[in-house]
């Protein structure tokens, strides 16, 4: 469950481009199986100014808390606001209706400097 349109990065976020240059960031089927059933959902305010490699919000589980870190530098222009009811969708659809945050990269090319989904595959396996 890799799917191979995305990129990804070593602590298990994915990313997409979305609409206006933005891109999409949410958390991969293997961090999510890792956390089990996920109960809430710490996300910043549009407008947060986030460093790639920094924590931009925590997710909890029924096992741990776990931090988010952003995968590119740049301003978080949306977040999944759906998550605040029902945090358990990240389970049920990590790659689509369970996105975390929507940022304005910085500098629009960090993102091909993520993992690709061969890399992530090889990175989950070993």
């Amino acid at each position: 469950m890799i799917p191979e349109d995305l990129r990804y990065t070593a602590e298990h976020e994915w990313v997409v481009g979305a609409e206006g240059g933005t891109v999409r960031v949410g958390i991969t089927h293997f961090a999510q199986d890792a956390l089990g059933d996920i109960v809430f959902v710490q996300l910043p305010d549009s407008g947060a100014v986030v460093a790639a490699g920094e924590s931009l919000g925590e997710i909890e589980s029924t096992k741990s808390v776990s931090e988010i870190y952003a995968p590119v530098s740049g301003t978080v222009t949306a977040r999944n606001e759906a998550l605040g009811d029902s945090p358990e969708v990240i389970n049920s659809d990590p790659y689509g209706a369970g996105w975390l945050v929507e940022i304005a990269p910085a500098d629009p090319a960090a993102v091909d400097g993520l993992l690709s989904a061969d890399a992530y595959r090889e990175l989950t396996e070993s």
